[in-house]
């Protein structure tokens, strides 16, 4: 389970790596990305009962969420 005290808090400039999502991404969403991967973290997601999805808003305003593994932080 992914720790509280280790995920970017709500506001924070992050990063989703691109490498770590491309295999379960739709192309469109992945050209998103791809041309400007910084995104701004909006909240979290329970995923499976087991972990907590980050929510972030991508720079066309969209928002969708991502495991913590798959944002560097900065």
């Amino acid at each position: 389970m992914a720790e509280t005290k280790l995920l970017p808090k709500i506001g924070s400039k992050v990063k989703i790596n691109i490498n770590k999502v491309k295999d379960r991404l739709p192309s469109k969403l992945i050209d998103q990305i791809s041309s400007n991967p910084r995104v701004v973290t909006t909240g979290y997601k329970m995923t499976d009962g087991r972990s907590i999805g980050i929510t972030v808003r991508l720079q066309n305003g969209e928002e969708n969420w991502f495991f913590p593994e798959e944002i560097d932080k900065g």
